[in-house]
């Protein structure tokens, strides 16, 4: 408990503070940390943007109320800016960008100087641009602040009980569409479709479907490709994606891991 009360005390001397929740167990922490050191001062805000699940949407929803945070939901929608929607390897620096102004302007309405987000150290060593953008921005990293890696922040979110401390990271639906491909509505809702189906059938927890057009890549947890053997499952999901245009299935024999469309394709 000793690295969550660090992380309680970062709070501490700030009036008020908007903490951008996506969530996930990362910016969860830090808005329990928030609301435990500042009380009612203390705002999450959520964007639902397009390319974000409804599962993920509604996660954030539980775990604001489960820490009794005052939540709020902002709607944009990342399709109409055309920086975001031709998908180059800066596609995140231009949703972060846009994701900043927005809690930016919030910021202002409700009176607040302080912005700060769930980066955490592990982060700091892949490649994210959107992290770049968030800086530039001025929204500040409690967890990197006071030390915290991913290993970090699970533990602590389960010493203090959180729902959500071992829940499988997760990104927005446009990160499974390899860079140079352009983002559509069409193609994040045959993407978020079929995970769901996957979850459902399989039982698996985490998932990824990677949209290369007319085929599609599906990543699963290592340990958990064996679920994907089940044949007659198979089956009926492979016609069920068909219907979206899914007309080649592979399951990526190496597994879930993140990152991995961080290519340009011709």
């Amino acid at each position: 408990m000793k690295q969550f009360k660090e992380l309680v005390n970062w709070f501490y001397g700030k009036e008020k503070v908007l903490v951008a929740l996506s969530g996930g167990v990362d910016s969860a922490l830090v808005a329990h940390a928030a609301q435990k050191s500042l009380g009612k001062q203390a705002i999450a805000v959520t964007a639902d943007y397009k390319t974000l699940s409804q599962e993920e949407l509604e996660s954030a929803k539980i775990v604001c109320q489960e820490i009794g945070i005052r939540h709020i939901i902002i709607e944009y929608n990342e399709l109409d800016n055309p920086d975001f929607v031709k998908n180059d390897q800066n596609r995140c620096f231009h949703c972060r960008t846009e994701l900043s102004e927005h809690l930016v302007s919030l910021a202002k309405t409700e009176k607040i100087s302080l912005i700060v987000d769930g980066t955490n150290l592990d982060d700091l060593t892949e490649y994210r641009p959107g992290i770049v953008a968030l800086k530039e921005n001025g929204v500040q990293s409690p967890l990197v602040e006071s030390g915290f890696k991913k290993s970090d922040v699970r533990r602590v979110a389960r010493e203090i009980g959180l729902s959500i401390h071992d829940k499988p990271s997760n990104s927005c639906l446009a990160s499974r569409i390899p860079w140079g491909n352009t983002v559509t509505a069409e193609k994040l809702a045959r993407i978020e479709k079929s995970e769901i189906m996957i979850k459902q059938l399989f039982g698996v927890r985490q998932v990824r479907v990677r949209d290369f057009g007319n085929s599609a890549n599906i990543e699963v947890d290592k340990n958990e490709i064996v679920f994907l053997s089940d044949e007659k499952k198979m089956s009926v999901l492979k016609e069920y994606m068909n219907q979206f245009g899914f007309n080649i299935i592979l399951v990526d024999p190496s597994g879930y891991r993140s990152g991995k469309l961080n290519v340009i394709t011709d």
